[in-house]
């Protein structure tokens, strides 16, 4: 076709991901127009004993997504497809942003049901990581998948859902990239709806002592603990019949903006020239943020902007271990000369029934530590994530970690079955690299 050799032709440049931990310099990128071009791009590359991975708007911080081979970019395959309000479902190309997702779902009237806290990344490369909100009863995003199509290793295009190739379907919605290029999406929707989000400041003491409580008594419950500190931030999101009554931009500007972005950038670059001041700092900004009560459609309640940029490294374990290993991390954080100024998130997931999921079979609690950009890391997250793996934790596929194939084995009861279907579907490794060949084996 006249537009793959165009767009496989193009000289790569060196591709480096949101956190800058991860670049990589492919033989060649390509960025098809449509699921035919991208899967005559897969045919190429086999042809020419290349690897390919396609890669998203780059927010792991893992290298999930790097290649020297063929880099495949889905600027051009985005928009929605078809919805059908009938079935409450909408089909959309697999580069699509979720912000653009989210606002044109919006327009339409229609809602995911759940959703994390930032919107940057694609669809593919959102679900094919298992990116999660919080939520009682409503799932990650990629649970809110009823059909895929993706394009596999011989070039055929396959769909999948829970009654065509349901083998697959139960593999690939949270699919690593590791089985195939994904190229259209078809998530479950909802007409909009309203959601009062309640922002408190509460005590670290109340609200480990009340967190099953809290995790009950709210559809979406989440808080945030500044470490050296006693203080924590926590949000309740329910659904409420209304009105909207969305923040004062004014009083918005400040907390999602003023207080959140700006004023906290400052103290982190602070402190990463002054480590000493970080305890100082952090007890200043918990205490910066006010209680607040507002209510708006999902995506404006769930998402707030990201500018910080931070290195993330994220454990789900089983909700009822949650405090213990937040516990453990308070007093590791306490006895060493650790100085953190990110706040630790806290967030739950119901269990679901897909093979990689990080809530797959288990009620989840997630405990997210973060550092500031160009702080380092290593030694918070390596003693963090001993505690976690202590508890039968299991890494967010696309944030930092050092496990590997064996150990995931032993925490993920089907592994065995995703790794299976990886052999038949990509038995020579198309769609492989260094960080496939580390967490999943050869």
């Amino acid at each position: 076709m006249a537009g793959t050799s165009r767009t496989a032709s193009r000289t790569a440049s060196t591709w480096r991901n949101w956190a800058g931990n991860v670049t990589a310099r492919p033989v060649r990128e390509v960025t098809p127009a449509s699921a035919e071009e991208l899967a005559e791009a897969v045919r190429r590359a086999a042809a020419d004993s290349l690897k390919v991975k396609a890669v998203g708007t780059g927010h792991s911080f893992t290298s999930v997504a790097a290649t020297d081979g063929v880099l495949i970019r889905p600027d051009l395959l985005t928009g929605i497809r078809r919805i059908d309000r009938a079935a409450g479902t909408v089909t959309v190309e697999a580069g699509t942003p979720l912000k653009r997702l989210n606002v044109a779902l919006a327009r339409e009237g229609l809602s995911l049901t759940n959703m994390g806290d930032i919107m940057e990344q694609t669809v593919a490369g959102a679900t094919s990581t298992g990116t999660h909100g919080t939520g009682r009863d409503s799932a990650a995003t990629a649970a809110q998948i009823l059909a895929l199509e993706l394009v596999l290793a011989d070039g055929s295009l396959l769909t999948c859902s829970e009654k065509e190739n349901a083998d697959v379907f139960a593999a690939a919605r949270v699919g690593l990239g590791a089985l195939g290029v994904v190229t259209a999406i078809t998530f479950a929707v909802e007409p909009v709806f309203l959601l009062t989000a309640r922002e408190e400041p509460m005590t670290f003491d109340r609200v480990t002592a009340d967190f099953e409580a809290l995790y009950a008594e709210n559809e979406h419950f989440e808080f945030y603990w500044f470490p050296h500190t006693g203080n924590c931030n926590t949000k309740r999101n329910n659904r409420s019949a209304g009105p909207a009554a969305p923040p004062g931009k004014l009083g918005a500007w400040v907390e999602d903006e003023l207080l959140s972005n700006g004023v906290f950038q400052v103290a982190c670059a602070v402190g990463r020239v002054l480590p000493r001041t970080v305890p100082a700092i952090a007890k200043i900004s918990s205490r910066a943020l006010s209680a607040r009560t507002y209510t708006d459609i999902p995506y404006k309640v769930f998402t707030s902007p990201r500018r910080v940029r931070f290195m993330e490294m994220e454990y789900a374990v089983p909700r009822e271990a949650a405090v213990a290993a937040l516990r453990e991390v308070r007093t590791l954080i306490e006895r060493s000369p650790l100085r953190v100024s990110f706040p630790v998130e806290v967030r739950t997931a119901p269990a679901d029934d897909i093979t990689l999921s990080t809530a797959s079979g288990r009620e989840t609690a997630y405990i997210a530590v973060h550092m500031y950009r160009g702080t380092p890391y290593q030694a918070y997250f390596t003693a963090v994530e001993r505690i976690m793996t202590a508890h039968g934790g299991r890494p967010h596929w696309g944030k930092v970690h050092t496990r590997d194939a064996e150990y995931l084995a032993g925490v993920y009861p089907r592994f065995a079955e995703f790794t299976a279907l990886r052999d038949r579907l990509d038995p020579q490794r198309l769609f492989g690299n260094d960080y496939l060949r580390r967490v999943l084996g050869e």
